[in-house]
């Protein structure tokens, strides 16, 4: 059985989606036990359309619900003990859920997290971790917004993390790593980035197979199974992707429409179409893995339908069946016994 607490108030429109989202992973995943949190009258009502989800959930009547636009320190200050955001992380805290999913406010649920779950032993840094679509399947790319900036060490601990999630993701023993540089060549880059390269490749790992620099168009192609790097280029690079996909697709709805040969031209391939809208449908990717606390939790994107929200359940299935939080303390230790951590902490974003 894996337990998942929910924040069932989170996202653009909360428990009309995140209710039938559960639904749709609970088909896929009937050994979930769900604890959701939210406002009873509001969510009452949808649990008893779905006596599937009411029949395989725990529920909890919160007082107030974290606003999407609410600034991180606000929804701290007011959501702190009582929000369906704080109480889905204080069962993970507690032991009474193994992760917990909400599409809420990402700076308040960051900073919700950190507060209430504490940062790993010798981490400085959380990071966010996104699930890539690539030419050869799926790439992991982390920092994607946690923080702005990051030092060697920083970094080098994002490959641990990251390593380690490709592992419980991937179910692979060694995956391929790659540091984002603007060239594959050792004198290229910032200063930061060369020395968490010497680092990594110092550090000899044997779960990580350090391939070295990769570049922006690697991270589609597939090149590696993680992409590392901070969190300013990691966010610009997952939202220019995202308007990308958004664009071509644009360009090939225009394109089909302009004639009727282009419309029988369609029709004709309509099985092709389909089959490239479901390879570039972001709801497929959805769930960002907070890295670095003591306890897994997965942003799924607010403005997400029921499938996205399901995918993003699935993330946090995975990752708690995968023992993802073990690996990640696991290889903490082995590789941080003889070595100091340099570098002070920056100070944190307000998410994506």
């Amino acid at each position: 059985m894996v337990r998942i607490s929910v924040d069932v108030m989170g996202g653009d429109i909360g428990p009309q989606v995140v209710i039938p989202g559960i639904a749709k992973a609970l088909e896929r995943h009937p050994d979930i036990h769900f604890h959701l949190f939210g406002i009873e009258e509001q969510c009452r009502p949808l649990l008893e359309q779905y006596p599937k989800v009411r029949d395989a959930s725990t529920f909890t009547h919160c007082e107030l619900a974290v606003g999407m636009d609410e600034k991180p320190s606000q929804a701290l200050r007011r959501g702190r003990g009582k929000s369906s955001m704080w109480k889905a992380l204080d069962a993970v805290a507690k032991g009474e859920a193994d992760v917990a999913v909400s599409a809420g406010n990402t700076g308040a649920l960051m900073a919700m997290a950190k507060f209430c779950l504490r940062m790993m032993a010798n981490i400085e840094r959380p990071a966010i971790a996104g699930i890539w679509p690539t030419l050869r399947g799926e790439s992991i790319v982390l920092d994607i917004g946690a923080t702005i900036g990051a030092d060697a060490n920083q970094l080098f601990d994002f490959a641990l993390m990251g390593g380690a999630m490709a592992r419980a993701l991937f179910e692979v023993d060694r995956p391929t790593l790659g540091l984002l540089n603007v060239g594959v060549e050792e004198i290229k880059g910032q200063e930061e980035v060369k020395a968490a390269g010497q680092l990594i490749r110092e550090a000899n790992f044997d779960t990580i197979d350090y391939y070295g620099f990769v570049e922006g168009d690697d991270i589609g192609r597939g090149t590696v199974d993680v992409v590392v790097t901070e969190g300013f280029a990691g966010n610009i690079a997952l939202k220019a992707a995202e308007g990308t996909a958004r664009q071509i697709a644009e360009y090939l709805r225009a394109a089909m429409s302009r004639t009727w040969l282009a419309k029988l031209g369609y029709i004709l391939a309509k099985s092709a179409f389909d089959r490239l809208r479901e390879k570039m449908d972001p709801r497929k990717v959805n769930g960002g893995v907070f890295l670095g606390l003591n306890g897994i939790v997965i942003k799924s994107h607010g403005g997400t339908d029921a499938e996205g929200f399901a995918a993003a359940v699935d993330v946090g299935y995975d990752m708690a069946r995968n023992g993802l939080k073990e690996k990640i303390e696991n290889d903490l230790k082995r590789y941080h016994a003889d070595r100091p951590v340099e570098g002070a902490a920056s100070s944190m974003s307000d998410g994506i």
